[in-house]
């Protein structure tokens, strides 16, 4: 297993856009194809391919966020094929410290579904703790979220 990074561009969007989480998984993530045109129209949004060697097997976007005041792990997933195999876990850590790295002094915030059980265990094994919970509806749904921090490297 072999994780790292890559900015999203023109020779991999249509790559990053096929990916797909489970059928039970969709209300828990944006759309690829929506984080990619978010990124563009909104500053300081960066999209990352996450690839095992060279195929890409994922997608994570991550931002500053002037209103907390600290990096944004806004997106992250896994394909269904890919899923179950250990690639979330490799990931994170590969993305923590490419964060620290990067913002040795910076908080880092992520958020999920308040049903989201799995999303949130993995984020708490790796140092998340809920602060509190959040809505806010995109047309015509509403989604209900834990704010979580991560504060300890």
């Amino acid at each position: 297993m072999e994780i790292k990074f890559r900015e999203i561009d023109k020779s991999n969007y249509n790559t990053c856009v096929s990916l797909k989480v489970g059928e039970h998984q969709t209300n828990y993530v944006a759309s690829n194809a929506f984080s990619l045109v978010q990124s563009f129209y909104e500053n300081e949004l960066y999209p990352l391919g996450i690839y095992n060697g060279d195929e890409m097997i994922g997608f994570l976007l991550y931002d500053y966020d002037e209103e907390l005041k600290g990096g944004s792990f806004s997106r992250f997933m896994i394909d269904i094929k890919h899923q179950n195999k250990g690639f979330g876990s490799k990931t994170l850590e590969k993305f923590f410290d490419f964060f620290h790295n990067k913002y040795p002094n910076e908080n880092l915030y992520t958020s999920a579904e308040i049903d989201n059980e799995v999303a949130i265990k993995l984020y708490e094994k790796y140092g998340f703790s809920k602060m509190d919970s959040f809505e806010y509806t995109v047309g015509d749904i509403t989604y209900k979220e834990f704010r979580m921090l991560k504060k300890s490297w």
